[in-house]
């Protein structure tokens, strides 16, 4: 698998259990990040986010040398969930702890940071067309969390005493957002004036459809849904926040970044001028800097 402090990709199937028990033959720690939030013409929503899961779990228990396996799932996954991702993301958590019971589940809400798939596909829309869509009236209530918060949490499980075996996390970050809000915080970062087009749950399930429809009946790959994505819309009409009683961050011990300032600073990207400039007042703060004229 490479030596101490490397990184070595190693090629597997996931329709082929040989090559996966030959990724897993070496290893005593699993972490499954396997997952979509869209389907494709060759992966179903259940096959991505369940069935390869599940196929995780029982080559792991077989393997007998596995000491901590950790899924990450999502933060909202329920069985009665409008999403299809979100009930196989549910359903993959039972299976799981039905093969692995002292298997850890990681549920984070929406990721934020660099390459990520909310604010970068916003901004890039709104640069682009000069507006954003916001589904709904904008109010659904989200929960964004920092990417290298919740790679903390991983790390955080696999060093403890074991007191996180058997157990299910909520991830989200340490503000709750409404979608708008949200959307004023990317227009607010990378400095445009905000414009906004109301579209309904209704209008833009329309909008949506048609790629399912079409997604098994063409020859050819579809583009990748961004904002009008029909599941991810599905799952705009609920709420997405953690759970009253659910372990969180607290109890691995970390404590979440706000979202404003460093953990978004990649939207600077997005502006139109004096990106350069922004860097250099980072790196080199006023009260330090020292400038020399010259004859």
């Amino acid at each position: 698998m490479g030596d101490l402090g490397q990184i070595v990709p190693m090629m597997y199937n996931p329709r082929d259990e040989n090559s996966i028990k030959a990724v897993m033959a070496k290893a005593n720690v699993v972490i499954n990040l396997i997952g979509r939030e869209y389907e494709t013409r060759n992966y179903s929503f259940e096959e991505v986010n369940h069935y390869m899961a599940e196929q995780l779990a029982m080559i792991a228990k077989e393997h007998g040398g596995i000491m901590r396996f950790i899924q990450v799932s999502c933060l909202g996954s329920s069985p009665s969930s409008p999403s299809r991702m979100l009930r196989a993301k549910a359903a993959s958590e039972e299976a799981i702890l039905r093969e692995l019971p002292e298997a850890t589940i990681m549920k984070p809400a929406v990721m934020i940071g660099t390459e990520d798939r909310i604010l970068n596909q916003w901004a890039h829309f709104a640069k682009k067309y000069s507006f954003l869509p916001l589904i709904g009236d904008g109010s659904t209530k989200i929960q964004p969390v920092y990417v290298v918060d919740v790679a903390s949490a991983i790390v955080a499980a696999l060093k403890d005493d074991g007191t996180s075996m058997g157990k299910v996390y909520e991830l989200g970050g340490p503000e709750v957002f409404t979608v708008h809000q949200l959307a004023e915080i990317m227009y607010k970062t990378i400095r445009e004036w905000p414009h906004y087009v109301k579209v309904p749950f209704p209008i833009a399930k329309a909008i949506a459809m048609p790629r399912e429809i079409l997604l098994n009946k063409v020859p050819f790959p579809l583009p990748t849904p961004t904002i009008f994505n029909l599941d991810m819309i599905s799952a705009l009409t609920k709420d997405t926040v953690v759970s009253a009683d659910a372990l969180t961050f607290d109890d691995l011990g970390i404590v979440p970044h706000k979202l404003e300032g460093y953990p978004i600073e990649f939207l600077i990207s997005y502006r139109k001028g004096k990106y350069s400039l922004h860097l250099f007042n980072i790196l080199y703060p006023t009260k330090n800097r020292v400038i020399a004229f010259e004859p």
